[in-house]
């Protein structure tokens, strides 16, 4: 491969004997995808279609939702056609594209879940002032919000690694993400700095107002009667399910480029792979078992469907 090319392209080396297992690898992954398209958009069309789920926490559900789905397909079509591909490259400049997608999708959920925590705090702890703080115009801006900011803020980060100089070209990844920084020749003390507010500004406070709340909520519903604590063990498990979940997994893509190469190849396709998997499929099995009225209007459509 000649130096014009080498500037221009990047190897993602993530893979696992691709070229043996390419067309099982590719069922696999394409059936994983439709799955994640059909549970989420399930769950999201009953939630449009039931105006009893026409409530801020159920509507910010279907925005998680759709966010999973956006998710996976800045990831998936890309990935099935690498399964099918004699050599598994990307270009310079789609590989910025798909980690500035990848992030902002990722840190909006944080940012949605926040909205979630805010919810089921008015919900639980001030009921009386919940119609008043939670009205649709308020809903808008915390959903424009959490799209809108991480976006904003990411595109800073994009627009200064596209001026970055490489002396990599091997990507250990099957897609493009955080890894993409140990390609740099030299890392950039801006770039650096600027990534560390991110995190703080974009995920890491998010996180702390969602442990917060929680442990308000938690408070109050002790202290109150019994229909409280239900209530709220109802509606918060499943929040706090997949907090618990995706934390896991974003942790695990920061520790990832602090380990660079010391990681084995194996475990990291592993965990890559629970990282696309797996937390697109958490949220609607989660959300369409625990949610009590999304659980009936699901019940009710599968019998209808059996029913036919």
């Amino acid at each position: 491969m000649d130096d014009d090319l080498n500037v221009t392209y990047i190897t993602l080396g993530g893979y696992l004997e691709v070229q043996k297992y390419r067309y099982l690898y590719f069922m696999i992954m394409f059936t994983v995808y439709i799955l994640i398209i059909c549970c989420n958009s399930t769950i999201v069309c009953l939630i449009v279609i039931h105006r009893n789920l026409h409530e801020p926490m159920y509507i910010f559900i279907a925005a998680l939702l759709i966010n999973s789905v956006l998710y996976s397909t800045n990831i998936y079509p890309k990935l099935l056609i690498d399964f099918l591909s004699e050599k598994q490259m990307i270009s310079f400049q789609a590989c910025l594209f798909q980690a500035y997608i990848f992030y902002t999708l990722a840190t909006s959920e944080f940012l949605l879940l926040s909205a979630m925590a805010y919810d089921r705090y008015v919900s639980i702890c001030k009921p009386l002032q919940y119609p008043t703080i939670m009205r649709k115009t308020n809903v808008k801006v915390f959903l424009v919000s959490a799209w809108l900011v991480p976006a904003c803020e990411l595109v800073v980060s994009a627009v200064l690694n596209a001026n970055i100089k490489l002396c990599r070209f091997i990507l250990d990844g099957l897609f493009c993400n955080n890894s993409f920084f140990n390609l740099q020749c030299v890392r950039s003390a801006a770039l650096s700095i600027y990534g560390v507010f991110m995190y703080l500004n974009i995920a890491l406070f998010p996180m702390l107002f969602i442990l917060f709340t929680y442990t308000r909520i938690l408070i109050i519903s002790y202290r109150s009667c019994r229909e409280v604590r239900k209530k709220a063990a109802q509606t918060c498990l499943p929040h706090l399910l997949v907090l618990i979940s995706f934390s896991t997994f974003f942790s695990y893509d920061i520790v990832i480029m602090k380990l660079e190469s010391n990681f084995p190849k194996l475990a990291r396709l592993i965990m890559t792979l629970q990282v696309i998997v797996y937390h697109p499929l958490f949220n609607p099995f989660i959300y369409g078992l625990k949610m009590t009225e999304i659980f009936k209007h699901l019940k009710r459509l599968l019998f209808q469907l059996k029913s036919h």
